[in-house]
């Protein structure tokens, strides 16, 4: 039953155009497809190995109203679907059947689509649309982002345990890491889970009840409960592809520059390194396997919900755990100046 990859990303939004000229224009996908079925449109795009479906239209409506644009459903390719589902139904998760397939929903509007691991006839489009390529082919084409780092979610205070033991029990997956950031008075409790494959990873998020409120809190005000706070993208360079893709549209969080003082300080090997990162913004860590460069971008959706991530690994197999505090402030500066 256990998840291996994630085979795709759908998102549910009420401008595609906007958004599709987001990832495409701005960020460097390719459209690769579209589908129009039952008063819904859908796009697919790639690059390298992610794929996005962007739908807008009739089965988009109710998630819109409840939650605005946001990530529906986050398809697992799984090496028994069967285990799976009867998993999910024993947890007591609603599970229901598109198009032959198993969709498991277990908080909020979050859905998971279960497709086997190894798709017949090598196809691995998402079967529950008739697309129409854009080319005879289908065509992937490279970038700079190379595939899902990991999906992080936002759930409610005291619910962070229940749903990890979910992603364990139902989906195979193990707990990697988990943290717990006390910011003033704030908190954020974290855990990771992740696939034995390491292709599938999520990190959960939530807010200390015990502590005011802040940034989570107020994700899930706008976002009408738990869901996906953030996508991060895997790139194989992040300065270069923080400023090509800044140049074309995405506006990335700044970061206060004593924060690259301290980091001259961590990291004295990296002092010339640390110059390019502090005029991108872009923030370092490292653990013992290496170095990770990350950077958030502000959310480009009306509800200022889902955002996404840029990421790059120098070996390291981390979150960059000294970097969530600075990620964390960051993210709550940029809240209290749009407030």
């Amino acid at each position: 039953m256990t998840a291996r990859e994630v085979e795709y990303v759908e998102l549910y939004v009420s401008d595609m155009a906007s958004i599709c000229d987001y990832f495409t224009v701005a960020m460097g996908f390719t459209q690769v497809a579209r589908s129009e079925q039952d008063g819904s449109s859908s796009v697919l795009l790639r690059q390298g190995d992610v794929q996005l479906i962007i739908t807008s239209g009739a089965v988009t409506r109710e998630f819109l109203s409840a939650h605005g644009d946001g990530v529906a459903d986050v398809a697992l390719a799984c090496d028994n679907v069967d285990a799976a589902r009867e998993a999910a139904e024993a947890s007591g998760a609603l599970v229901r059947s598109v198009q032959g397939s198993p969709v498991i929903s277990r908080f909020g509007a979050l859905s998971h689509t279960l497709v086997p691991a190894v798709q017949p006839h090598g196809a691995r489009w998402p079967t529950h649309h008739s697309w129409a390529f854009a080319a005879a082919e289908p065509n992937w084409p490279a970038g700079r982002v190379g595939r899902l780092d990991h999906v992080a979610i936002c759930l409610e205070g005291n619910t962070l345990g229940d749903i990890a033991d979910f992603y364990r029990e139902v989906l195979g997956l193990a707990t990697y890491s988990s943290e717990y950031i006390d910011i003033g008075a704030q908190a954020m409790d974290s855990i990771v889970v992740r696939s034995s494959s390491t292709d599938v990873t999520f990190t959960l998020v939530a807010p200390d009840p015990a502590k005011g409120s802040g940034q989570l809190d107020s994700f899930l005000d706008r976002n009408g409960g738990p869901g996906v706070q953030h996508l991060a993208f895997l790139v194989d360079d992040i300065v270069a592809a923080v400023g090509e893709f800044g140049t074309r549209g995405v506006n990335f969080l700044r970061t206060p520059d004593t924060y690259y003082d301290m980091q001259a300080e961590r990291f004295p090997e990296m002092r010339e390194e640390i110059v390019a990162l502090r005029e991108s913004s872009v923030l370092a860590d490292r653990d013992e396997w290496g170095y990770l460069l990350q950077l958030f971008s502000r959310s480009p959706h009306e509800r200022n919900t889902l955002f996404y991530e840029l990421i790059q690994r120098k070996g390291s197999r981390g979150f960059g755990a000294a970097n969530i505090r600075a990620l964390y402030e960051a993210v709550e500066s940029d809240r209290l100046l749009a407030e």
